[in-house]
C-alpha cells in the first residue's frame, strides 16, 4: 500500500466545494421582517432569540425552512406535486447555500382517536411484524395485530375474459384484522345521556333537540320534523315505542323534505358519527362542552381498552401479548426486547431496540405505546418527532427546532442540549428558536431579533457569538443573566383544596392539600404526574377556569377581535350609532366585500404550482363593502377600528363619543398579557406561538371563576415577558383568585407562595409528592432535582 505525499511545502488551495459554508439570507420581508439580511454558519448550532412576536419563526420557519422544502418539492414530477401542499416562495431577495430542511415543530400530533404513540412513530408496525413471526399460537399476518384493520370476508362470482370466452368463476376472500369489533379500535365505548340530547317535555317544532347545530329552524331539525316518521307538534314524552325508535335509532333512510331528497338518520347514530368519531381535543369549545356533559366514555368491556380482538391478545411471545407490550412503560419494553434473541428476525429486533432506546435517551421512557397521540403535550409531541432523526445516517441537513425545551424540567434540558449537540457534531446545521438561557448557552452563533414585537420588531439586533450578546445591550442581552430571587415573605392561604387518593395515570394514591388564595406552583420532571394531579384531580366546575396548552386553531379569517369576542360589542356599538344591523360590520357576514367575500385578498389556484394571492382591488384589502365603510363611530369606520393596535383601541373605547365598556374590558385584558402591539384585525395565522398562548390566557381571564389552573403559561415567552406574566399572576391572586400553575420555569417557582414537587422520576418512578412548602424551604432542603436546579438558579 503506497501513500501519495505532497512535495510542496505550501498548503493546497481549498476546494471550491468547501467554500459554501454559509446560508445567506438577503432582504427577507416575510410577515413583520424588515429587509433582514444575515449569514448563518453551516454545521453549527445557531440559536434565534428575541421577544415573542419579534420575527424569529418568520425568519427560520417561514423563510429558510419553507424555501428549502419548496425547492425539494419542485424536484418531484408534476403528478406527485399535485398531491403535495403548494407553498409560495417566501418574500425574500436572495437565499443561498440552503440544505435539506427537516422541521421538528411543536404542532400537536394527529388528533385521530386511533392514533397512538406507537402508530405515530411506526413502533407498532415493527411490533406487529415481530408478533406475526414469533407469536404463539400463530394467528395470521401483521394485519391480525393491528387495531386499525377490521376482519372482513366475502364471496361471489366474478366474470373474466379468457381465450375469447367469458367465464364466471367463484372467488372468496378474507382479511383477518386485529380491530375489536365492539369499540372499532378506539379502546372505549360511549354511553349517551338522553336527557342532554333533547327535552322530552317539548315537541320538535318547539326546539326539543338540544344538540349543538340543531337550531329550531335549522336544516337538521327540519329533516326530523318533515320526515313523516314523527309528529312535529307532539311532545317527545308522548311518542309511541315505534316513534321513539325512529327518532333515536333509525338506520339512514332517504326522505323528501320540501321537495328536496335528504337522508334521515336516528339522533343517536347522527351524534355518534358527527361528534363522537372525532377526537375531543379537535372539537370546537361549545361542542366539546356538550360532549363532556352528554357522553361518558368507559373502557370497552370486550377488549378491556386494548383495542384488539381476543385472537390478537391470545398470541404471545414468552407470555407477553402485543397488548401487554403496548401497555408497558417504554423503558421496560426496551429491556424486554433486549432479552429476545431470535436470529430469524435479527434486523427487526435491532431496529426496534434502536427506536425504543431513542425514546429513553430523549427522556420519554415514561410513556407507553398505547398512549393516545392527542394527549401528548406540545413538548412531548416535538420530542416524539425527534426520535425519527436521532439514529439517522443523514448528514449535512438543516434541523429546525421550535423551542425544544418546552415542557422540560431544567434537569431534562441538559439531556436535550446533548442531543442537539450530537446532531450538530454529525455534520448538520442546527437552527433553534429558543428563549431559555440554558439552551442559548450552548449556541455557536446567536441571532437576536427585535427590538420589540409585531411592527416594532423584525430587525436583527445582534448577530455573533454568545459572549457578545451580553454586551450588545439588546432586550435579550440585558435579561440573559436575570435571576429572580426567592420571595422573602409569602402570602397566607385563605383555605385549602383537599385531594385524596389520586390515582390518575401514574399517581400513587396521592393525598395533598392545595392552598387557596395564593400562587401555587406544581413542578417536577417531565412525566412525574403534574398534569395528572392538577387536571385529573382538581374537580372541574363553574368555579375552575382551566387554561391548557392546546393551540388556538384559526383560519386567516379569524383574528384577535373575533377570537376574544371583542367584535360583538364593537358591531353592536356601530349598529346602534348608525341605526343598521350588526351583521353589516362583520367581514364574515353581510358586510363582506362581494368581490373577495371578506377575505381582503383574491386567491388564484394554479394546481401544483403555488397559488397566488392578490389584494382585492375593490376593497383594497379592507374586507368590507364600500357602503359599510360610510358608517362611522367615534369618527372612524369599522376597517380603521380593526386596523388599530390594542393600546390605541383601549384608549379609543375608554371615553368620549366611542366609550364602550364591554369592548374596553376585553382590550384591558389583552394589554395586561402584553399584547398591546397587535392589531385587532390581524389574522391569527400570523401570530406566533407565544402570542397565541397569551391571547388564550386573556380570553380566559374574563371567565368567572375563583380557581385558575394554568398549564405552562411561560411557553413561547421571552425572558422579559416572564416578568410581565408574574405581575399578571400577582394581580389575579390579589384580586381574590386562587392560581395553580404547572410550570418548569425557575422564575415562576421562585415567585410562588407554595410549591408542590412531584417525582422523584418519571412514569412509574414518579407519581409521588416529594416536597411541599415555600420556595425558600425547597432551596434550603435541596432534597429533590427541582431543589438543586432552583438553588443553582437563585445563586443559593
Amino acid at each position: 500500500m503506497s501513500t501519495a505525499r505532497s512535495t510542496g511545502a505550501q498548503a493546497p488551495e481549498p476546494h471550491a466545494a468547501d467554500s459554501h459554508d454559509l446560508i445567506r439570507v438577503h432582504g427577507a420581508r416575510e410577515n413583520n421582517l424588515k429587509d433582514v439580511s444575515i449569514e448563518i454558519p453551516k454545521r453549527r448550532l445557531t440559536v434565534f432569540t428575541g421577544v415573542s412576536g419579534s420575527g424569529k419563526s418568520s425568519l427560520v420557519f417561514d423563510t429558510v425552512a419553507a424555501e428549502s422544502q419548496r425547492l425539494i418539492n419542485e424536484t418531484y414530477s408534476a403528478f406527485v406535486q399535485g398531491f403535495m401542499p403548494s407553498v409560495a416562495r417566501p418574500d425574500v431577495d436572495v437565499l443561498d447555500g440552503l440544505t435539506t430542511a427537516i422541521i421538528v415543530d411543536q404542532q400537536r400530533m394527529g388528533a385521530d382517536p386511533r392514533s397512538t404513540v406507537g402508530t405515530a412513530t411506526d413502533t407498532n408496525a415493527m411490533l406487529r411484524i415481530l408478533f406475526s413471526r414469533l407469536g404463539q399460537p400463530h394467528i395470521g399476518s401483521a394485519k391480525a395485530f393491528s387495531f386499525n384493520v377490521a376482519s372482513i370476508s366475502g364471496a361471489g362470482a366474478v366474470t373474466v375474459e379468457r381465450a375469447g370466452k367469458t367465464v364466471k368463476e367463484k372467488r372468496s376472500f378474507s382479511v383477518t384484522g386485529g380491530m375489536c369489533p365492539r369499540c372499532e379500535g378506539r379502546g372505549s365505548v360511549s354511553d349517551i345521556d338522553l336527557t342532554q340530547l333533547y327535552d322530552d317535555s317539548k315537541s320538535l317544532s318547539e326546539g326539543a333537540i338540544t344538540v349543538p347545530g340543531f337550531t329550531g329552524d335549522g336544516w337538521m331539525t327540519r329533516i326530523y320534523a318533515g320526515s313523516g316518521f314523527l309528529d312535529p307538534d307532539k311532545p317527545i314524552r308522548d311518542y309511541s315505542e315505534q316513534e321513539l325508535q325512529d327518532f333515536l335509532h333509525r338506520e339512514p333512510t332517504k326522505v323528501k323534505v320540501n321537495g328536496i331528497n335528504l337522508t334521515y338518520e336516528g339522533l343517536i347514530p347522527k351524534v355518534q358519527k358527527s361528534m363522537l368519531a372525532k377526537d375531543r381535543e379537535a372539537m370546537q369549545p361549545h361542542v366539546r362542552a356538550f360532549v363532556d356533559r352528554a357522553v361518558t366514555f368507559t373502557a370497552c368491556p370486550d377488549c378491556g381498552g386494548t383495542r384488539l380482538t381476543a385472537a390478537a391478545r391470545s398470541s404471545k411471545i414468552g407470555g407477553i401479548s402485543i397488548a401487554d407490550a403496548c401497555a408497558m412503560q417504554i423503558s421496560d419494553l426496551a429491556e424486554w426486547v433486549r432479552g429476545l434473541d431470535e436470529p430469524s428476525v435479527a434486523p427487526l429486533l435491532a431496529a426496534l431496540r434502536q427506536t425504543l432506546d431513542s425514546f429513553v435517551e430523549i427522556g420519554l421512557g415514561y410513556l407507553s405505546l398505547e398512549r393516545p397521540a392527542g394527549t401528548l403535550s406540545g413538548g412531548e409531541a416535538q420530542r416524539v418527532k425527534m426520535i425519527r432523526h436521532l439514529g439517522s445516517s443523514l448528514t449535512d441537513v438543516t434541523y429546525v427546532f421550535d423551542e425544544p425545551s418546552t415542557g422540560l424540567h431544567p434537569h431534562d434540558i441538559q439531556r436535550m442540549n446533548g442531543l442537539l449537540l450530537q446532531l450538530r457534531d454529525k455534520g448538520n446545521t442546527v437552527l433553534v428558536v429558543e428563549h431559555k438561557p440554558e439552551v442559548i448557552a450552548i449556541a455557536d452563533h446567536v441571532v437576536d431579533l427585535g427590538p420589540g414585537a409585531g411592527s416594532a420588531g423584525g430587525t436583527v439586533c445582534y448577530e455573533g457569538p454568545l459572549t457578545g450578546l451580553r454586551a450588545a445591550g439588546t432586550v435579550t442581552g440585558r435579561h440573559l443573566d436575570d435571576r429572580a430571587a426567592v420571595k422573602p415573605t409569602v402570602r397566607t392561604a385563605t383555605g385549602k383544596l383537599p385531594i385524596r387518593g389520586a390515582t390518575a395515570h401514574n399517581l400513587r394514591d396521592v393525598d395533598v392539600d392545595i392552598p387557596l388564595g395564593v400562587l401555587v406552583v406544581v413542578t417536577g420532571v417531565a412525566g412525574s404526574g403534574k398534569s395528572s394531579l392538577v387536571h385529573g384531580s382538581v374537580p372541574p366546575g363553574e368555579d375552575v377556569v382551566s387554561v391548557d396548552q392546546s393551540p388556538i386553531r384559526g383560519s386567516r379569517r379569524s383574528n384577535p377581535a373575533t377570537y376574544t369576542g371583542l367584535l360583538e360589542p364593537i358591531r353592536k356599538a356601530f349598529a346602534k350609532a348608525n341605526g343598521v344591523k350588526p351583521a353589516l360590520f362583520s367581514p364574515n357576514s353581510e358586510g363582506a366585500c362581494p368581490t373577495c367575500n371578506g377575505a381582503g385578498v383574491v386567491y388564484t389556484d394554479l394546481a401544483m404550482m403555488a397559488g397566488v394571492a392578490t389584494t382585492c382591488e375593490d376593497c383594497e384589502g379592507r374586507r368590507f363593502d364600500a357602503s359599510v365603510l360610510e358608517y362611522r363611530f367615534g369618527g372612524k369606520d369599522i376597517s380603521e377600528v380593526l386596523a388599530m393596535p390594542v393600546t390605541e383601541a383601549e384608549a379609543f373605547f375608554a371615553a368620549g363619543e366611542a366609550r364602550t365598556p364591554a369592548a374596553h374590558r376585553i382590550l384591558t385584558r389583552l394589554a395586561d398579557v402584553g399584547l398591546g402591539y397587535i392589531s385587532l384585525g390581524q389574522p391569527l395565522t400570523t401570530l406566533s406561538g407565544g402570542e397565541r398562548q397569551r391571547l388564550k390566557l386573556a380570553t380566559h381571564m374574563g371567565d368567572k371563576g375563583g380557581i385558575y389552573v394554568l398549564d405552562e403559561p411561560t411557553t413561547g415567552l421571552h425572558l422579559a415577558d416572564v416578568e410581565q406574566l408574574l405581575g399578571l399572576l400577582d394581580r389575579l391572586v390579589e384580586s381574590g383568585k386562587s392560581v395553580i400553575v404547572v410550570e418548569h420555569h425557575q422564575a415562576v417557582m421562585a415567585h410562588a407562595d407554595w410549591i408542590i414537587d412531584l417525582g422523584p422520576g418519571a412514569g412509574h418512578d414518579g407519581g409521588r409528592i416529594v416536597f411541599e412548602g415555600t420556595p425558600a424551604e425547597l432551596v434550603a432542603a435541596r432534597s429533590t432535582l427541582t431543589a438543586e436546579h432552583l438553588a443553582a438558579y437563585v445563586g443559593a
